[in-house]
């Protein structure tokens, strides 16, 4: 991806802003911090117990001490530390239709962004191919989202592979206590990630975001093509004319996509299938209901 120009990264980080407000205040706004708890309750103070309190919270330290009864009084920890895990290897780049797969990426990390220092979260991000590119600590504000977006667009990576495993080992390195963390990615990885992915889905609320591109699953009949690995550089012939061609790679790409959605199935990790071509607030709206069907 060639470096985008300081003005216009400005002007794309600025469409984004603008573009994901109507979705951060409306569809966002109330799902996100229902969906989305802290790390349960905290310690506020021991009051003397009022008529109505429930006794199960009665002190009986304190109450045995002044000879009163007394109460222990918690608050809901709702402060979450958020990160997103974005894959931004070369088949990132890809993109037939209404935008590139890393672009929709960005979109996407910029809405969770401003959803979560809209709910006075710590927001995170990890960038990796088959390393981990670039790394921002979490923190709260705007100008921190904005710095995210800016990384999220131009970032440039000086590997083209894609790997899981160092993404999520820098996770659970820099993240001991439980995260909320967001996985975005085609899921063309080089690796076999599913341990490290149940691992990390023990430890964290992990939520895998799956970017389609229609072209990846469905081959339009043109020919002969050199079909080129971005992650690789390997070149193939293939004759898109031939209708076994066609249903060959239509077939793996099914079987793959079946694989992966049984295996977060399986293991009770939540996925969302976005494609390049389609508005993404019809998946959210179908995982936010199936998170509150849930609870």
């Amino acid at each position: 991806m060639p470096p985008l120009d300081p003005k216009e990264l400005i002007k794309k980080v600025r469409r984004i802003q603008i573009r994901t407000r109507h979705t951060v205040n409306d569809l966002f706004a109330g799902h996100y911090h229902s969906t989305f708890k802290g790390r349960g309750m905290e310690f506020d103070e021991v009051r003397e117990y009022i008529p109505g309190d429930d006794i199960r919270s009665i002190d009986w330290n304190v109450t045995a001490r002044t000879g009163q009864p007394h109460i222990k009084k918690f608050t809901e920890e709702r402060e979450l530390t958020v990160m997103l895990l974005v894959d931004i290897s070369a088949s990132q780049q890809f993109g037939s239709h209404h935008q590139l797969k890393r672009d929709l990426a960005a979109e996407i990390a910029a809405v969770l962004a401003f959803s979560a220092i809209r709910n006075n979260d710590r927001i995170g991000l990890i960038l990796f191919t088959s390393h981990v590119e670039k790394v921002i600590p979490p923190q709260k504000g705007t100008r921190h989202v904005l710095r995210i977006i800016r990384e999220l667009l131009a970032f440039q990576p000086t590997h083209r592979g894609s790997h899981a495993q160092p993404a999520l080992d820098y996770l659970n390195h820099i993240c001991p206590r439980r995260a909320t963390t967001f996985l975005l990615s085609d899921f063309h990885f080089d690796d076999q990630p599913e341990p490290l992915l149940k691992t990390t889905a023990r430890r964290h609320d992990l939520i895998s975001i799956l970017l389609h591109d229609r072209r990846e699953t469905a081959l339009t009949p043109a020919g002969l093509i050199t079909w080129q690995d971005a992650e690789t550089n390997q070149q193939t012939l293939i004759d898109t004319s031939s209708p076994a061609v066609r249903k060959a790679l239509l077939l793996q790409q099914t079987q793959r996509l079946d694989q992966l959605t049984q295996f977060h199935r399986r293991h009770s990790i939540d996925l969302i299938q976005l494609h390049t071509d389609e508005p993404y607030e019809k998946a959210f709206r179908t995982f936010f209901n199936q998170r509150a069907q849930r609870r």
